[in-house]
């Protein structure tokens, strides 16, 4: 890919679950394209102060669960033209043995986070005029998942705060769109069992599982000039698993 497409040079992104995974892959994009990265973790402090490093950038721990947690980092990470909402956990199990703490720890962490974090975020974005913001939702957030209700409701639930924020602040030029992931290889899908894995193959049509990088490449479009007439998308990454 050219450096001169889809460059974020002399941008500030925040990238949030950015310590492994898609949002380490997503940082490194986000760097690659030019921009200036911050990466916030809530865990994984030596793998966040590497990869911050690696890209000449900084680390901040955070618990993006928490309001005034999430709001200080926003704060910290200076004026934003970027923010990518990736954090997120699963508690999975049978609605009918579901703990409260289970329903509340995925709620919290995966959709109020990006509450919270916008809502810090897009003050200095509509002041400027200008901003791109990108949540990562989940393939499960559409189609739904055995036993997991509290993700999915947290992954759909991400869809639809972000359209209606695209709506909201659409007119002050600030971009708000969703990267739907499909079963992509990660700490998470290196764990299941190979029948699980065969099964996610069999559905999708490409018939690979993701890399992190699938993700990240969309991302970096997003949040670049080249989508600039792009807002309340859910561009889905999952090779054809969601058709």
């Amino acid at each position: 890919m050219s450096e001169a497409f889809c460059s974020l040079e002399g941008r500030t992104a925040l990238v949030t679950g950015a310590s492994r995974g898609i949002g380490r892959a997503i940082a490194r994009e986000l760097a690659r394209a030019g921009a200036s990265v911050v990466v916030s973790y809530r865990t994984g402090e030596a793998e966040a102060q590497a990869l911050a490093a690696e890209l000449g950038g900084r680390a901040l721990q955070a618990d993006v669960s928490d309001p005034a947690s999430a709001r200080a980092l926003v704060e910290e990470a200076g004026e934003l033209d970027i923010l990518v909402n990736n954090a997120g956990v699963t508690r999975d199990g049978l609605l009918v043995r579901m703990s409260d703490e289970d329903w509340r720890t995925v709620l919290d962490t995966n959709l109020a986070s990006c509450f919270y974090t916008c809502r810090a975020a897009v003050r200095g974005m509509m002041k400027r005029r200008s901003g791109a913001i990108v949540n990562i939702s989940s393939i499960v957030g559409l189609h739904g998942n055995w036993g997991q209700t509290n993700y999915a409701a947290s992954k759909a639930g991400i869809i639809g705060f972000t359209k209606a924020l695209a709506r909201e602040l659409g007119s002050r030029n600030i971009r708000a769109n969703v990267v739907v992931p499909g079963y992509v290889k990660t700490q998470l899908t290196d764990v299941l069992p190979e029948e699980a894995t065969a099964t996610m193959l069999q559905s999708t049509p490409l018939g690979r599982l993701g890399d992190p990088e699938d993700v990240a490449g969309a991302v970096r479009f997003l949040c670049s000039d080249e989508a600039a007439f792009i807002t309340g998308a859910v561009l889905l990454v999952d090779g054809g698993l969601g058709m």
